[in-house]
C-alpha cells in the first residue's frame, strides 16, 4: 500500500473504491465537473443524502465507481468532518484514509497533518485523467464546516441573514461593468477577516497587514475562516466615513484601483470600524479561490517562465515532475500551515529529504522558496534578482522541475520551486 503526503498521486485500476476514515468523523463526497462545481445538490453524498450515482456512503466508508458517475462529472472529493460539529478537528485523532480496489488489494493510505482550528478536511479527490482515473492526496481545511465546503463547489446554503454588504458589492460591480470586468459575490467569511481586521487596526491606531501585539496577519485571519485562495489582495484605508466614500477614495489611488478591476478576483468582504480617537478604520478582502485548475495553470506558468529564462540564457528546459511537484506543494503547505520560512521544516527534513519521501530518485536537488509575491512572473523575477535563486533557475544540470504554492500565512503567499538533476 502506497503512503501519500499532500499533494502526491497515484493511478487507480477499474472498477469500485473502497475508502475508509475509521474513527469519530463524518465522511461527505463532492461529485464535480471540469468547472470544479456540483450540477446540483443531488451531488453532495452526506449523511442525510448518502448516495448518488456512482458513489454510496455506509458509516465509515464510501464506496466509488467512477465507471457509474454522472455524465460530465470528472472529479470526486472525499471530506472528513467531525461527528460532533461542536468539535475542531484539532481536538480528535488524526484521520487516516485508506484506499482499496476490487479484491481488497490496498492501494492507499494518507494521513494528512494534524488540523489546528478546522472543522472540515478535503481528504483526496479522485480525478479523471485521460482515458483512466488518478487520486490525489489534499489536507485542506475549513473553519466553517460542511457549508463552507458546499458553498465553494457551488452547492446552494441557505442563508439566514441578508449579506451585509450588499451596498458595497453593488457599487463594486458598477464600476467592474464599466470596466468590462465580470461581477464580484460578497463572501461572509471574507467579511469576517475583514471585521476582525480592521476592528485590531484601530485599536492599535494604525495601518497594517498585521496590526497588534503580536500581530496577526490579515491573509491568516482569511484562511482561518476557511477560505483558501489562490490570488487575493487587500486595501486598508482609514478616513472614509461610507462605503461609497472608501470606493472613491480606492478608486483615486492607482493600486487601489486596478483590485476593483481586477477580473482574477471573483469574492470580496468589507468593514470598517471606529477608533478611539473618532478616526475610521476600513479593510476590503479580495480573493478567488483555490481551485485544483487554478493551482495547476499557477504552476505552468512559473514553469513557463521559468523555461524561457532559460532559453534566453542557451539551456534546455526543465519538463515536469509529479514527484517534484508534490514534494514543493507540501512545503509550501507547510510553513502556511505552521508558520515558518525557511528550507528546513520543523522536522528537520531538508529539500534532499522532502525530495526523496516523495519518490524522487535525482541525483541533485535544488530548491527556490519566496513568500508575499502575488503572480507567477512577479515571483520568478524576484528568484532571477537574486543570484543564488538565480543560480539554481539557471543550473546547467538541472532537467526537471516541480512547483508549490500556497495562501496564507504572515506574508500571504508561499512559492516553492524544486529542481531535479537525472540520473
Amino acid at each position: 500500500m502506497l503512503d501519500l503526503i499532500a499533494g502526491g498521486n497515484v493511478s487507480l485500476p477499474g472498477g469500485a473504491l473502497v475508502i475508509r476514515v475509521p474513527g469519530p468523523f463524518d465522511l461527505s463526497v463532492l461529485v464535480t465537473g471540469e468547472d470544479g462545481k456540483v450540477s446540483g445538490d443531488g451531488d453532495f453524498v452526506f449523511y442525510n443524502q448518502p448516495s448518488a450515482p456512482g458513489a454510496t456512503l455506509r458509516g465509515d466508508t464510501v464506496t466509488v465507481d467512477a465507471g457509474r458517475l454522472r455524465a460530465g462529472a470528472s472529479r470526486v472529493t472525499v471530506v472528513v468532518s467531525a461527528a460532533d460539529p461542536a468539535v475542531p478537528l484539532g481536538r480528535l485523532p488524526v484521520p487516516t484514509l485508506t484506499v482499496t480496489g476490487s479484491g481488497g488489494r490496498g492501494l492507499a493510505r494518507f494521513t494528512p497533518p494534524r488540523p489546528a482550528h478546522e472543522s472540515v478536511l478535503l481528504l483526496v479527490e479522485i480525478y479523471r485523467r485521460g482515458g483512466g482515473w488518478k487520486l490525489r492526496a489534499l489536507g485542506q481545511g475549513y473553519v466553517d464546516g460542511l457549508a463552507g465546503i458546499a458553498r465553494d463547489f457551488g452547492v446552494e446554503v441557505a442563508e439566514d441573514d441578508p449579506t451585509p454588504d450588499d451596498g458595497f458589492t453593488a457599487l463594486v460591480n458598477a464600476e467592474r461593468s464599466r470596466s468590462g470586468a465580470p461581477p464580484v459575490r460578497a463572501d461572509a467569511r471574507l467579511m469576517a477577516a475583514a471585521q476582525a481586521h480592521c476592528a485590531a487596526m484601530a485599536a492599535d491606531g494604525r495601518l497594517g497587514s498585521a496590526p497588534g501585539r503580536p500581530g496577526v496577519s490579515l491573509y491568516q485571519r482569511v484562511t482561518a475562516q476557511g477560505y483558501a485562495y489562490l490570488t487575493v489582495a487587500e486595501q486598508l484605508v482609514s478616513g472614509p466615513r461610507t462605503e461609497a466614500d472608501f470606493l472613491a477614495y480606492c478608486l483615486l489611488d492607482a493600486r487601489l484601483g486596478r483590485t476593483v478591476r481586477d477580473p482574477a478576483l471573483s469574492d470580496v468582504g468589507v468593514a470598517h470600524a471606529p477608533a478611539p480617537d473618532g478616526d475610521i478604520f476600513w479593510t476590503a478582502v479580495w480573493a478567488g479561490p483555490l481551485t485544483p485548475r487554478g493551482l495547476a495553470a499557477f504552476a505552468s506558468d512559473v514553469v513557463a517562465l521559468t523555461n524561457a529564462e532559460r532559453g534566453a540564457a542557451g539551456l534546455r528546459p526543465l519538463a515536469g515532475d509529479p514527484r517534484l511537484t508534490a514534494a514543493a506543494q507540501a512545503h509550501s503547505d507547510d510553513m502556511v500551515a505552521r508558520g515558518f520560512y525557511s528550507h528546513t521544516g520543523l522536522d528537520g527534513r531538508g529539500p534532499w529529504d522532502r525530495a526523496a519521501a516523495a519518490g524522487c530518485t535525482h541525483r541533485g536537488i535544488g530548491e527556490n522558496i519566496a513568500c508575499g509575491q502575488r503572480s507567477a512572473a512577479e515571483v520568478v523575477r524576484g528568484w532571477m534578482d537574486s543570484p543564488g535563486h538565480r543560480a539554481n533557475i539557471l543550473g546547467p544540470d538541472f532537467t526537471h522541475i516541480g512547483i508549490g504554492f500556497r495562501g496564507g500565512g504572515e506574508r500571504g503567499t508561499y512559492w516553492t520551486q524544486l529542481f531535479g538533476a537525472a540520473r
